[in-house]
């Protein structure tokens, strides 16, 4: 027993020094364990199923403006990646951005840019501003890979660490929930979650992001603020959770809104 644990720790470590990458803008060392190529694939058919398994929003008026603002923040991250020598990120992206009818307070980005926002986050957004705070947010989960990090995570909890290819072909079902929770899609509670550390990254980017796509990072406030109202009494204490507490979060925005603001373009 002794040996195989310390087989599975070298086989850990291995992977680490394999596949770790760089977080933009923290620096942070993470683990990514499966190839972009494949998480993008994957990424394509599970989109694919979830339009088709869904309603897509036949509101013209909310739809254009998803697609709007996803636009202008798309071209914000393909400007910032450029000027840090990050382009090869987007290698393979095929940016789409949909409205789904759905009372959740949700939106999510996908691998290779397949964002979705649920209807049921527009009251709390308000405005084209509200919006580019959750889809700044959103894409820079993608941008910093941490579905990747947390799928990579999942993967090693629940099949060892074995390759994507691999773990689809012996457990399918099993690895589909690891991508579905790991990109929080629908409404159930996966076995992972973003962390502190990673929730406090898509904050920081997706400033950074919505301030250089035209919007101004100052209005994030507003809107967590609006979530946290909504939250009341629905959250466990801040050392029980993945996420920062509202009050937390939104210190921290505060706190980062001056080097927001060199980026913002009016």
């Amino acid at each position: 027993m002794k040996k195989l644990k310390i087989l599975f720790l070298s086989i850990i470590t291995a992977f680490s020094i394999l596949s770790c990458s760089t977080v933009p803008l923290t620096g942070r060392s993470q683990l990514n364990l499966i190839p972009a190529n494949e998480m993008l694939s994957l990424s394509y058919q599970q989109y694919d199923e979830f339009l088709n398994e869904n309603k897509v929003s036949k509101d013209a008026k909310n739809t254009a403006m998803v697609k709007r603002v996803g636009t202008n923040i798309q071209h914000a991250v393909e400007e910032y990646l450029a000027q840090n020598n990050l382009s090869n990120r987007l290698e393979g992206y095929k940016w789409e951005f949909n409205l789904v009818e759905d009372e959740q307070v949700n939106a999510w980005c996908m691998p290779g840019g397949k964002v979705v926002v649920y209807t049921g986050i527009l009251p709390v957004t308000k405005n084209e501003i509200g919006l580019a705070v959750v889809l700044g947010h959103e894409i820079a989960h993608a941008i910093a890979e941490h579905g990747n990090e947390r799928m990579s995570q999942g993967l090693i909890q629940q099949l060892g660490g074995a390759a994507l290819s691999v773990a689809l072909r012996d457990k399918p079902q099993l690895t589909q929930d690891l991508f579905l929770t790991a990109y929080g899609v629908g409404s159930t509670v996966g076995i992972l979650a973003y962390s502190r550390t990673q929730e406090s990254e898509a904050d920081h980017l997706g400033l950074i992001f919505m301030a250089m796509a035209g919007y101004n990072p100052g209005e994030a406030v507003n809107f967590w603020q609006r979530m946290a109202e909504i939250n009341k009494g629905q959250k466990p204490p801040e050392f029980l959770s993945t996420h920062p507490s509202d009050e937390t979060r939104i210190n921290d925005i505060k706190k980062w809104l001056p080097d927001a603001l060199k980026y913002y373009k009016k």
